[in-house]
């Protein structure tokens, strides 16, 4: 048992694990709790040009900071989730009166903290983020960035005593990661019974380009198309300053949009990317094959919403075109006639 109250205004951290080891917890939550200990630690060194064993804990070495901190490694492992994710870092601005004085938002450990970790100031006085909120983020979270699709399952709420001009509050989602799904809407009576099934959510990737030669483009066109795009388009536009250029559009699956956009910014020139996402509905396809007096050609039979089409394969067609020396036009016009009969 702990035989008094006082709340350790400055405690090492060996004092601090040794609190840490004497809880009714876990070994991993223990172990959690102090390698996030030892990352304020390391903080406060480099602030103060010290080593970890000569620090001393002001704010963070609170009886209660201790439990913020057991506590998140608590939940951690009663969660067990696959990922952690977070927003980017909202860490407010001005200044924060604490044991060492009156220091700019972030605080310096906190700031050494939030290395590698997206963070902004905006227009909320005071401090947003402490060096126990950015441990804890800087040890759990696997990456930062927009929310990405998913599935909610509970939503949590921490909310703090200060106001502030905007909700004093942390909120977290468990949830379950958003798998596409194919819908059917074709007729059960497809004549060959194979049918390709929908995408229903798909993106769309926008970005201009004004320093780029056609033939670059066009081996772009082909490199995104090859990792397996749904579509890409280049339009010819005017820009600003009136300088003529292209308007790039990809076109994918939602699962693979960050994939794609990784591709274009590494074989093309732009900066940035426009992101758009659509619902939409298709007719579903099966392959039929027609036997002409130029060999098979493949038709792609479209069929749903109470409207059929055909249109034989273009790799086929001009395939057989060269072989035979014909138009183009007559084994399109020889392979739906045999499709007829």
């Amino acid at each position: 048992e702990h035989g008094h109250t006082h709340t350790h205004h400055h405690s090492s951290l060996s004092h601090i694990e040794a609190v840490i080891d004497g809880l009714f917890v876990s070994d991993k939550v223990k172990t959690d709790a102090k390698a996030i200990y030892k990352l304020i630690a390391e903080a406060e060194a480099f602030v103060h040009h010290s080593t970890i064993t000569d620090i001393h804990f002001h704010e963070v070495g609170t009886l209660d900071a201790v439990a913020d901190i057991v506590g998140g490694c608590m939940l951690v492992e009663a969660i067990h989730p696959d990922r952690i994710l977070a927003s980017p870092v909202h860490v407010g601005n001005g200044h924060v009166h604490c044991a060492h004085g009156v220091l700019p938002v972030p605080a310096p450990a906190t700031a050494v903290l939030l290395k590698n970790i997206p963070f902004y100031s905006g227009q909320i006085e005071g401090e947003l983020c402490t060096p126990t909120g950015a441990a804890l983020l800087s040890y759990f979270v696997q990456d930062f960035g927009s929310m990405p699709i998913l599935t909610c399952v509970s939503t949590g709420y921490g909310l703090g005593s200060k106001d502030f001009a905007a909700a004093n509050m942390v909120r977290a989602f468990l949830g379950d990661a958003y798998e596409e799904k194919s819908i059917d809407v074709s007729f059960p009576d497809s004549p060959s019974g194979s049918v390709s099934k929908g995408i229903p959510e798909i993106v769309e990737l926008r970005c201009n380009i004004d320093d780029m030669t056609p033939e670059a483009l066009g081996y772009v066109q082909d490199i995104i198309l090859n990792a397996g795009a749904l579509d890409v388009m280049i339009i010819p536009v005017y820009m600003k300053k009136n300088r003529p250029g292209s308007l790039l559009y990809v076109t994918c699956k939602t699962s693979e949009e960050d994939a794609m956009a990784a591709l274009l910014f590494k074989h093309t020139t732009t900066a940035g990317i426009r992101r758009i996402g659509y619902e939409r509905r298709t007719l579903s396809y099966d392959f039929i094959t027609a036997d002409t007096p130029y060999g098979k050609i493949r038709i792609k039979h479209y069929f749903g919403y109470g409207t059929e089409k055909y249109k034989p394969e273009f790799e086929d067609v001009a395939a057989a075109s060269k072989k035979y020396d014909v138009s183009f036009q007559t084994v399109i016009e020889a392979a739906l006639k045999s499709y007829e009969k």
